[in-house]
Formats: structure tokens, C-alpha cells, sequence
């Protein structure tokens, strides 16, 4: 079964760049978007009709803001919008979507690149979202969780870590964080496929970062440990731009 995630950084704005196009040339099962900006209204209905796609979008109040959205093939049996706090479930960050066998998760985490409540938000979406996912696990130990999750874990994972030791996304509580959630038995599958590798999947649009491949990689799919076994493929499409993040492709046996 295979598996996009990408963070758009306005959906409309992807569509423009050739986002149909890939969509059409991966032919993936599922397709999670972060980022929208956009509410279902305003995406031209071809992008999910063409493949046979149902769409469902979780919009932030506040317009062109935040906003996550799954194009799926096969009916979920149950649809959970929001993460169940209702400040941030009118940013629009989060869509769970339950199967017999599996779950899928959306998620768009918050940023804290624009000051200390920002960054407070963001810890408590943390927390949040640990004692979220830990109830939804005792439902069901097959998860598949995807998104931006706006946290470098390691030096490996960002091109300048000590110059970035004190920004939002590679501060040290945040990364403790993220190693604390992986200890709980949770998997990172593309560090799990690939423990060598440096990879990024963000790039500021300044400075020309992203032609000098100066990245992080902070848009992730995890796993539950039950399902690590059926992992078979992970890679960063860099062909071309269709975002200032890079779209993730994902495949697992289930």
C-alpha cells in the first residue's frame, strides 16, 4: 500500500508547481496533505476525482492558515477530525482515519518559529498528542502516523545543527521529546530503512537553501512496533519542487 505525505505550503500554490501531475504519475493509495491553507472549496475537484479519491479536509478558521486534508480510495470505518482540544482543532492539524487492520494519522504540528507562545503552543500540542496517541493505541497497535512534525531529531537530520541548537525545531527539549515518543514503541521509517543516510525535507525559500541542500528533516512517517516488520519502502522525492517541502513516499504490507 502506498503512501504520500507532503506539507504544501498551500495547496493551491502545489497545484500550480505540478502537484496533479505526481499525484497521477505515483498513484499512491492515500495522500496526506499539510498546510492546505484552503478550505475543500476551494481545491478544483479534478485533483481527488481523477484518481478516484474521496477527499477530507480538516480547515482552520482562520483562512489561509495551517489546515490538513487525505485523498483515500477505500472507505475508512470511522473518520476522527481534530486531535480533541479545541484550540488547536480550529487550526485545522489533525485526521485520523480508522481501518479493521490499521489507523491512519494526519498530523500538522505546530511551529514555534515566531516566538516563546508560539513555541509553548507547540510543547503542549506535544504532550497532547503523546497521551493522544497512547489512548488510540490500546484501540488499535496498527498506526500509521504522517506530517510535519517541525522537529529535527538529530545532527544528522539538519544541515547546520550548531548553529540551529537554539531555534524552534532542533532545541533540545523538543528533540528530547521526539526520543522519548520513539522509546514508547514507536518507529521512525526512514531512519529505520535508512541509519545513514542524510536526508532532508525542508528548505527556506531564502538564500538559495535548497539548491545547496541546506535542509532539515522534519516531515516524518512513523509506526507503531507491531507494524515496523511490514515497512518496505521510504524515500524524499526531489525531482522537482513542488513545495518548500519535499513530498514523502511511503509503502507498507498491510
Amino acid at each position: 500500500m502506498k503512501f504520500i505525505s507532503l506539507n504544501c505550503n498551500g495547496i493551491r500554490s502545489s497545484l500550480e508547481k505540478g502537484l496533479a501531475d505526481y499525484i497521477r504519475n505515483i498513484k499512491p493509495d492515500f495522500i496526506c496533505f499539510q498546510e492546505t491553507k484552503a478550505n475543500q472549496d476551494q481545491v478544483p475537484p479534478s485533483l481527488w476525482e481523477e484518481g478516484g479519491y474521496t477527499p477530507i479536509f480538516h480547515s482552520a478558521e482562520k483562512k489561509g492558515y495551517s489546515g490538513v486534508a487525505v485523498l483515500y480510495k477505500k472507505p475508512p470505518e470511522k473518520i476522527t477530525i481534530g486531535i480533541g482540544d479545541p484550540f488547536f482543532d480550529k487550526e485545522g492539524r489533525s485526521i485520523y482515519l480508522e481501518y479493521s487492520n490499521f489507523a491512519l494519522w494526519n498530523l500538522y504540528f505546530p511551529s514555534g518559529t515566531t516566538g516563546d507562545v508560539r513555541q509553548a503552543a507547540k510543547m503542549k500540542f506535544l504532550d497532547l498528542f503523546q497521551k493522544e496517541s497512547s489512548k488510540r493505541r490500546k484501540k488499535q497497535p496498527n498506526i500509521i502516523v504522517c506530517g510535519d512534525v517541525n522537529i529535527a531529531h538529530t545532527p544528522q537530520d539538519i544541515h547546520d545543527p550548531k548553529g540551529n541548537a537554539k531555534n524552534s525545531g532542533f532545541l533540545p527539549e523538543e528533540r528530547e521529546w521526539l526520543s522519548g515518543f520513539l522509546n514508547k514503541g514507536w518507529v521512525d521509517t526512514f531512519r529505520y530503512l535508512h541509519p545513514d543516510k542524510q536526508e532532508y525535507s525542508w528548505w527556506t525559500f531564502r538564500a538559495g537553501a535548497r539548491a545547496k541542500n541546506k535542509g532539515w528533516r522534519i516531515d516524518y512517517f512513523f509506526v507503531t512496533e507491531e507494524l515496523k516488520k511490514n515497512v518496505k519502502s521510504h524515500s524524499v522525492y526531489r525531482d522537482k519542487p513542488l513545495s518548500d517541502h519535499a513530498p514523502l513516499e511511503f509503502e507498507i504490507k498491510l
